[in-house]
C-alpha cells in the first residue's frame, strides 16, 4: 500500500459521524454527568437529521445512551476511557487509488494529563475494522483537534500543541512536518503560535482557526486588550495575514469575536464558536446563552452568510464546556469514498 495519502477537508460529504458516550469516571466534574450526557444526546440527535450517526458506548452505558438518543442512532459497543472522539478517533484519508484508509495515530490523553487512556488508544483501529476501512498505524502522537486541512494540501496547526514536549519529544519540527505531509498529503503547514488561553489541550487549532473553504480562514479574535486572548489572537492574525496556502493564494481572513469570558468553580472555560461541526447540509454551532446571547446571535448570522447552502443549527453547550470541550471535540467525520466535496 502506498504510504502517501490525502486527507479531505471537513466539508467533504460524510458517510457518517462518530461520537463516544461520556464516561463518569473520567469526568473533571462528575456531578455534571447527567447534564453532559443530555448535551451529547442533543448534539447526536441534531446530527442524525443530517447524516448517519454512530455512538460508541461502553457496555454499562449502552442503556442510558439508548434512552436519550434517537433510535436512528447506531450504538456500537467499544470499550473507551473518555469521550472525545475527535482526538482519539481515526483520521480518514484516501490512498493513491482513491480508496479510504484510516490513520491510527497514538493517543496519550493530551500529553499524559490523565492516567487512563489505554482503551482510548485502541478505539481508532477497532472502529476502523468494524467499518471495514484499512488501518494504517502511525507511531506519531496526535489528536484530531490539533489539525485542520483545506483538502488542497494546506494544514493549520499550532506550535503550542504539535511541538509540545509531552507529545513527540524526540521529533524535530521538520520531522513532525514530514509525518504530516506523508500521512495527510500536505505540502504546506501554517504554524500559528498559540491556541486559546487556558485551553487544556495545549492549544488545539479547532478552537482558534479553521478553513471555511480553500483560501479562506475563519479566526476567533479577542478585542479586549486586558484579556490574555488579545495578544494570542493578534499574533495569530498577523501570521495569517502574511501567509499563503499550498497553492500560493493569499488568505482571505474572516474574524469572529469571542464570547465573553465564563468561569466555572473558579476556572476560566474555553469558549469558542470555531468548535462548530460541518455535517451534510448543516453547521452545528455551539452557543452559550446568558451574557453571550448577543455574541451567539452574531456568530449564527456570520456562519449563515459563510455557509449559505447549509442550515445553521445552534446547540447550547453550556454543560459540555465545563468538561473542557465542545461540538467539534466530540465528533469525528467518516467521509464518503466518493470524495465528493460540498463547498
Amino acid at each position: 500500500m502506498n504510504d502517501r495519502f490525502t486527507m479531505p477537508a471537513e466539508w467533504a460529504e460524510h458517510e457518517r459521524t462518530l461520537l463516544e458516550w461520556p464516561v463518569l469516571s473520567s469526568m473533571v466534574h462528575p456531578d455534571n454527568y447527567k447534564e453532559v450526557c443530555t448535551n451529547y444526546a442533543a448534539i447526536a440527535n441534531a446530527l442524525v437529521s443530517c447524516e448517519p450517526v454512530t455512538m460508541i458506548v461502553n457496555e454499562d452505558t449502552k442503556e442510558l445512551a439508548a434512552s436519550l438518543c434517537s433510535p436512528s442512532i447506531e450504538l456500537l459497543t467499544i470499550p473507551h476511557n473518555d469521550a472525545w472522539c475527535r482526538d482519539n478517533g481515526p483520521t480518514i484519508a484516501f490512498d493513491a487509488s482513491g480508496k479510504r484508509i484510516g490513520i491510527n495515530w497514538q493517543f496519550n490523553a493530551w500529553g499524559g494529563k490523565y492516567p487512563d487512556y489505554d482503551l482510548d488508544n485502541k478505539v481508532a483501529p477497532t472502529v476502523l475494522r468494524k467499518l471495514s476501512i484499512p488501518v494504517v498505524d502511525s507511531a506519531f502522537v496526535l489528536e484530531g483537534g490539533s489539525i485542520h486541512v483545506d483538502g488542497e494540501g494546506t494544514l493549520l496547526t499550532t506550535k503550542e500543541c504539535l511541538l509540545h514536549p509531552s507529545r513527540n519529544p524526540d521529533r524535530t519540527q521538520e520531522e513532525i512536518e514530514q509525518e504530516l505531509k506523508t500521512r495527510l498529503g500536505i505540502s504546506k503547514i501554517l504554524w500559528l503560535e498559540h491556541g486559546l488561553y487556558g485551553d487544556e489541550t495545549d492549544g488545539h487549532i479547532d478552537n482558534i482557526a479553521c478553513f471555511i473553504r480553500p483560501g479562506m480562514v475563519l479566526i476567533q479574535v479577542c478585542r479586549d486588550p486586558d484579556d490574555p486572548n488579545y495578544t494570542i489572537t493578534q499574533e495569530n492574525l498577523k501570521i495569517l495575514k502574511n501567509e499563503t496556502d499550498a497553492r500560493g493564494r493569499s488568505l482571505e481572513i474572516i474574524e469572529i469575536e469571542q464570547p465573553p469570558a465564563r468561569f466555572y468553580k473558579g476556572e476560566r472555560l474555553t469558549l469558542s464558536y470555531l468548535n462548530f461541526y460541518l455535517a451534510n447540509g448543516a453547521v452545528l454551532l455551539p452557543v452559550f446563552g446568558e451574557e453571550a446571547s448577543t455574541f451567539d446571535e452574531k456568530a449564527g448570522k456570520l456562519l449563515t452568510r459563510l455557509f449559505p447552502d447549509r442550515k445553521v443549527i445552534p446547540v447550547n453547550t453550556s454543560s459540555l464546556i465545563t468538561e473542557g470541550g465542545n461540538i467539534h471535540c466530540i465528533t469525528q467525520q467518516i467521509p464518503k469514498e466518493s470524495r465528493k466535496e460540498i463547498l
